[in-house]
């Protein structure tokens, strides 16, 4: 199911999967940018931090739980044990200079673990099994509400809160 557009040229309907992969794509945008010098680098890396601060919160506040069952339990805790590795990073890199030394090796590492937590959702293992739990109506609506949150929450910057997000990882509910 592709993006449907009403009447304003506005997105009404995507599958959240559709939805997660292109936020992906768009974050692997950014860390190229910042790695070739394209523009201003604290600049990208605020854009950067702040999708990825989104991104984790609608995974881990809306399409995890949305899809928590026994087959996605093992796969969803490990998801969100990622996110917090990647919160830490993301921490570390915001109090850094861009230019700093420090702040290019841990660049190099989060785009490796961003591209494994990718792989693994996109394809190894939790999107295929989305597909086979959730019919493309329900994918739609999930999108929906996960659109809808992401945007809210670029609104106010959200990766200001990531330093305040790395104790420990994000709760799931039960499985179902």
């Amino acid at each position: 199911m592709g993006l449907l557009r009403n009447l304003f040229g506005k997105d009404t309907t995507t599958d959240v999967l559709e939805l997660l992969e292109s936020q992906h794509e768009e974050v692997d945008s950014l860390i190229a940018r910042i790695e070739n010098g394209d523009g201003n680098r604290r600049a990208l890396f605020t854009e950067l931090a702040d999708k990825l601060a989104a991104h984790a919160t609608v995974e881990e506040k809306l399409f995890y739980p949305a899809i928590m069952a026994k087959e996605t339990d093992d796969m969803l805790h490990e998801a969100v044990e990622e996110h917090l590795a990647i919160k830490r990073l993301l921490a570390d890199m915001i109090a850094l200079d861009t230019d700093d030394d420090q702040f290019v090796a841990k660049l190099s590492v989060l785009k490796e673990q961003l591209a494994h937590h990718a792989h693994e959702e996109e394809e190894d293992k939790l999107f295929p099994k989305v597909k086979s739990l959730l019919s493309a109506d329900e994918r739609a609506g999930l999108g929906n509400e996960v659109l809808v949150m992401f945007e809210e929450l670029m609104q106010s910057h959200p990766y200001k809160h990531v330093p305040s997000e790395t104790a420990e990882a994000a709760p799931l509910p039960s499985p179902r």
